[in-house]
């Protein structure tokens, strides 16, 4: 049995967020969150609060022991780009691709 958590449209590059989910998976939760608070990267904060959030899904959702849980699975999919125009010499435009990220995160239970 597994506990999933999703976020969507995170205005973080998919790139950024695979170096910070890199470091927690299949790792136990306490240990998670640990790395997680003690991180310096924009997306740490985000990757905690969905860690969280999975954790109450497994705790209320699906009767889970919160102790034995560890990241079984944790990716990062390209989300829509943005695309935003800066002015350029000459009458150019240069266009700005703004990327977000889709993360999705699942516990499982040790025996």
């Amino acid at each position: 049995m597994e506990a999933v958590a999703k976020v969507t449209h995170v205005r973080i590059a998919p790139r950024k967020v695979r170096i910070v989910i890199d470091l927690i998976r299949n790792k136990p939760v306490g240990q998670a969150l640990g790395i997680l608070r003690n991180t310096p990267k924009a997306a740490s904060p985000v990757v905690e609060k969905l860690l969280l959030s999975a954790m109450a899904n497994a705790e209320n959702n699906h009767g889970m022991n919160v102790e034995n849980l560890y990241v079984s699975e944790v990716f990062a999919d390209q989300g829509p780009t943005l695309k935003r125009i800066q002015a350029r010499a000459q009458g150019r435009a240069f266009r700005i691709n703004k990327k977000t990220s889709h993360i999705t995160l699942k516990l499982a239970e040790r025996e």
